[in-house]
C-alpha cells in the first residue's frame, strides 16, 4: 500500500536539507527559496527505504507564516517526520506543527534530532529526553545531514514506522496543491490521492467549481503510471483545462460521488478557546468560517466558500495561531444545527439530510428539498427576463430530484411553470435596434437581446455579434442562384463583399446552400 510522509518542525532545524540527504532531491524548487534559504512552498520527493518500498515525501515550510501552507501539505498524509535541532530544541513551530498533525490523525512517525555534529553528548542527550517527552512512543533518531551520521539508522526507523494503512474503498478524492502549466502538456496538478485511483482516460470532476475533466496521463514522483493509488503523490495532466480553472484548494473527484458543502458538523477538539470566527483547513483548502457552538463537543461550521468534504474527515481551525480542529460528523447537515442530531450522529447513527443512495434509490430529507427550492427560487428572480430559466443542477441526483421541485424542465434549464421570455426593461433598447436595422449589418452589443429578437422573428443574426432585418434577409435569399459566386452575389444584392460574406456564411449555416469551392450550390428548393 503507497504511503505518504510529511515533514514537520520549526524553521531552520533542517528539515529540507534532510530530506535531501535521504532522498538526493532539494525540495526547495523556487528561486526565492534558493536565494533565501528557507522553505516558502510544498516541497516533494521519493524515499526509497531499506525494505524495497518507496514512500512520497512532502516537505513543509517551518516559518509560522506558513502554517497554512503545512496544513495543506500534512493532510491526508500518512506519517510523519518530526525534526528537531539538536542544540535548540523544541521551539514555537516545532508545537505547532505536532498540534496540527495530531489534529489531523496523523499517529506514527519518527523524530530526527539534526545538526548532532555541533552539539556535544549532554547536548545530545537532553534533547532527546525532551523528544520522547514531546512525542511519547516514537522513535528518536540522531542525525546530520552535514556528515550523513545516523541516515540509515533514520530510513531503518522510517520503515518500522511505515505500517500499512487501509485507505478503503471509497471512490477517487485527491486535493490540488499545486496547479502549474507545461509546454506541450498543459496544466498539470498535483495532489496527495485520498482515496480511490485514477488512470489515463479517466472522467473526473473539478470541485467545487463543477467542472468536468478527462486525465491525460498520470506520473507518481516524475514516472509516467498507468493508474495511480491512493496514498500516493500524484501529478495529472488536465488537457483543454487553463491553469487559472483549477487551483489549491480543488477536489479532484469521481463524478457523483461528492457535492460541495457550505456547512459541516463536527465534533470539536479544542486547544484552547475557539473564537466565532476562524479559518477552517481541509484537506487544502484554506476557508473562513463562522462556528456555531452546540453543547460543549459540537459545532456547525458555516463556510464562506464550498468544500468538499465528507464524514470522518478532519479539520484544523486557526486564529492566527492553531486553535483546535475536528471530525466531521456530517458534510451535509440541516442549516440549523441540532444537538440531539450530533449526539446520534457521533454515535454512529445515520440520518438522510442531503441526497444519498438508499437501496440503489435516491433519499434526501424534505428540509434539503426546501432548501434547493429556495436556492433556484432566488436563482430565478435574478434570472434575465429574455431567459428567465436556469441551469439543471449537475449532480447525479438531479433526474431524481428534479421532478419535486414544481418547475418545469425545457431541455437544460428549469422555469417556473408557465414562464416566457420578455422584453421587460429592454423593450426600449429593442425599438431602437430594429430601427437601425436593414441589409446593411449592424453591430449588435446585447447578444442575449439579439438571440431573442431572433427567436421572435424580428433579425436574424450575421457575422460575429451582427444582424440584418428578417426583410432582409429575406431579400438576399431571393437573389441566390445555383452556383452563384460571391461576386455574383454581392453585386446581384448591391452591397459590399463584406455583407455579401456575411449573409452567405449565414445562408450555409441555415442548410440553404453549400460551398463547392468559389460557389454556392442551393441545397434546397427556395
Amino acid at each position: 500500500m503507497p504511503l505518504t510522509l510529511a515533514t514537520a518542525g520549526h524553521i531552520d532545524h533542517g528539515k529540507t536539507t534532510l530530506v535531501e540527504a535521504l532522498t538526493g532531491k532539494n525540495t526547495d524548487r523556487l528561486p526565492e527559496e534558493q536565494a533565501r534559504g528557507i522553505s516558502i512552498d510544498l516541497g516533494y520527493a521519493p524515499l526509497e527505504l531499506p525494505d524495497g518500498r518507496r514512500l512520497s515525501v512532502v516537505d513543509v515550510p517551518g516559518h509560522e507564516r506558513f502554517v497554512r501552507t503545512m496544513v495543506a501539505g500534512a493532510s491526508g498524509v500518512d506519517l510523519f517526520l518530526l525534526v528537531v535541532d539538536a542544540n535548540e530544541g523544541a521551539r514555537p513551530q516545532t508545537h505547532e506543527h505536532l498540534a496540527v498533525l495530531r489534529l489531523l490523525g496523523v499517529e506514527h512517525g519518527v523524530v530526527a534530532l539534526t545538526k548532532v555534529d555541533l552539539v556535544d553528548e549532554e547536548t545530545l542527550e537532553l534533547a532527546r529526553a525532551e523528544a520522547e517527552e514531546l512525542v511519547p512512543g516514537a522513535p528518536v533518531v540522531a542525525v546530520s545531514a552535514r556528515t550523513g551520521a545516523g541516515i540509515d539508522e533514520l530510513r531503518a526507523a522510517l520503515a518500522s514506522a511505515a505500517s500499512e494503512r487501509e485507505h478503503g474503498d471509497s471512490p477517487t478524492r485527491l486535493y490540488v496543491d499545486r496547479s502549474f502549466t507545461l509546454r506541450g502538456i498543459g496544466t498539470v496538478v498535483t495532489g496527495t490521492l485520498w482515496s480511490g485511483s485514477i488512470g489515463e482516460g479517466d472522467e473526473l470532476r473539478v470541485e467545487p467549481r463543477g467542472r468536468t475533466v478527462r486525465v491525460r496521463s498520470v506520473q507518481v514522483h516524475d514516472r509516467a503510471v498507468e493508474r495511480a493509488d491512493a496514498g500516493q503523490r500524484v501529478a495529472v495532466s488536465l488537457p483543454g483545462v487553463e491553469r487559472g480553472d483549477v487551483r489549491r484548494g480543488d477536489a479532484l473527484v469521481a463524478p457523483g460521488a461528492y457535492s460541495p458543502t457550505y456547512r459541516l458538523d463536527v465534533e470539536l477538539e479544542p486547544l484552547g478557546d475557539v473564537p466565532a470566527r476562524v479559518h477552517v483547513h481541509h484537506g487544502t483548502a484554506d476557508v473562513v468560517a463562522r462556528i456555531a457552538r452546540v453543547g460543549e463537543r459540537y459545532a456547525q461550521l458555516r463556510l464562506a466558500e464550498p468544500v468538499v468534504a465528507e464524514r470522518g474527515d478532519r479539520v484544523v481551525l486557526r486564529a492566527r495561531t492553531t486553535v483546535g480542529g475536528g471530525v466531521v460528523l456530517d458534510a451535509h447537515p440541516p442549516r440549523h444545527a441540532s444537538l440531539e442530531r450530533m449526539e446520534a450522529t457521533a454515535r454512529g447513527e445515520t440520518f438522510v439530510h442531503a441526497p444519498v443512495r438508499v437501496g440503489g434509490e435516491w433519499a434526501w430529507s424534505q428540509e434539503w428539498l426546501d432548501e434547493l427550492r429556495a436556492e433556484l427560487e432566488r436563482a430565478l428572480d435574478s434570472a434575465d427576463p429574455l431567459d428567465p430559466g436556469v441551469p439543471v443542477p449537475a449532480a447525479e441526483w438531479a433526474k431524481a430530484v428534479v421532478p419535486h421541485l414544481g418547475l418545469e424542465r425545457r431541455g437544460a434549464k428549469l422555469y417556473r411553470p408557465g414562464a416566457a421570455a420578455a422584453l421587460g426593461a429592454r423593450a426600449g433598447a429593442a425599438a431602437a435596434l430594429e430601427a437601425q436595422l436593414g441589409l446593411e449589418p449592424v453591430k449588435v452589443e446585447d447578444a442575449a437581446l439579439a438571440r431573442f429578437l431572433e427567436g421572435e422573428g424580428r433579425l436574424v443574426r450575421v457575422g460575429d455579434g451582427y444582424a440584418v432585418s428578417a426583410e432582409a434577409y429575406e431579400r438576399a435569399r431571393a437573389v441566390l442562384t445555383d452556383g452563384i459566386t460571391l461576386a455574383q452575389f454581392r453585386d446581384a444584392l448591391g452591397v459590399g463583399r463584406k455583407t455579401a460574406q456575411m449573409l452567405l456564411e449565414r445562408f450555409d449555416a441555415d442548410g440553404v446552400t453549400r460551398r463547392v469551392g468559389d460557389a454556392r450550390v442551393l441545397r434546397r428548393r427556395r
